[in-house]
């Protein structure tokens, strides 16, 4: 059943398919007045008691979200985030969560601010504006949120987790958590460069320390006041075709100069506000993504981890 309505003078629709988790306000041809973009595809995914409970959400901006609930893209896969969140809510795992999941409309140009191989490239700190300072603006105006930014998360993997990072870490009195799967922080520096040239294993070339990645965010970086929270991910499988084999391995090489990076030079600490997961059976993939959200999603917003942000504010009021 689809019930049109209208918010913030946005069109949209009202569908439920099923999920015990909650139902969808998808917005066909969202656009920002104020912002130089073309309309896109957002679904808003609400907690099925958001209408009488009064309560107020944290909120996950969730890229690629053509593929986030529904089979999409250019490989026709889905994360199933409405199962995700189903079973984490029946078992009591996490608090209840708005999920933005944010279409694309011309992907390799917002997900990218480097030169890459295949089509345009260089819209990611549009993007990221467009994201934190349009798209949340209209969710935080209109909806029931914690707007905060402990409680505003973006998320996304490959290309959409180096956009989920960069927008991060441009904005972080906006956004105070990502978390980035498979990270492509390769773009810009391995990008261009042919795959048997590289040893995977071995040097690296060039160094994320001064890339233009850094640079972008090194104020919020360098500031443990602005810090996001970072959850970062990749899969160690290299079999089974071009995506396991080159960019699954250098979202790992660059991955791990990441960590390293933001412990050795900007104070992270492991398992407080940096998490790293390597996962031995993970491959370049939306079942591989999915297959550790549970992870992520109790990482930040699990009852324990919520009680003891509630306790650290009071301490601090």
């Amino acid at each position: 059943m689809a019930e049109p309505f209208t918010i913030g003078g946005q069109n949209g629709w009202y569908h439920d398919q099923g999920h015990w988790a909650g139902y969808f306000h998808t917005y066909d041809d969202f656009k920002i007045i104020n912002l130089d973009d073309k309309p896109r595809t957002i679904h808003v995914f609400l907690p099925r008691d958001y209408e009488y409970s009064y309560e107020f959400y944290p909120v996950i901006y969730m890229n690629d979200g053509d593929t986030a609930f529904f089979s999409g893209g250019d490989y026709y896969k889905t994360w199933n985030m409405g199962e995700i969140l189903t079973r984490l809510y029946v078992t009591n795992q996490i608090c209840r969560v708005i999920v933005v999941a944010i279409c694309p409309v011309d992907r390799n140009y917002e997900y990218t601010h480097a030169p890459i191989p295949e089509g345009n490239w260089g819209g990611l700190e549009a993007y990221s504006d467009y994201v934190a300072l349009g798209i949340k603006s209209f969710i935080d105006d209109n909806y029931r949120t914690l707007s905060t930014r402990e409680n505003s998360m973006v998320l996304g993997a490959s290309h959409g987790g180096l956009a989920a990072f960069y927008t991060a870490i441009k904005h972080p009195k906006k956004i105070g958590c990502v978390a980035a799967l498979s990270p492509s922080f390769w773009v810009g520096l391995d990008s261009m460069i042919d795959p048997c040239f590289l040893d995977l294993s071995g040097d690296l070339l060039g160094s994320l320390e001064y890339s233009a990645l850094i640079f972008a965010g090194l104020n919020t970086l360098q500031d443990p006041q602005l810090q996001p929270k970072i959850y970062l991910d990749w899969g160690l499988v290299r079999k089974g075709g071009y995506h396991n084999s080159f960019i699954e391995a250098r979202a790992t090489a660059r991955g791990r100069e990441m960590r390293d990076l933001l412990i050795n030079k900007f104070g992270y600490r492991y398992n407080e506000n940096l998490f790293v997961v390597e996962d031995p059976i993970g491959q370049h993939s939306e079942e591989s993504w999915s297959g550790r959200m549970e992870t992520i999603l109790q990482r930040f917003f699990g009852w324990p981890v919520l009680m003891k942000q509630f306790f650290a504010e009071q301490v601090r009021s």
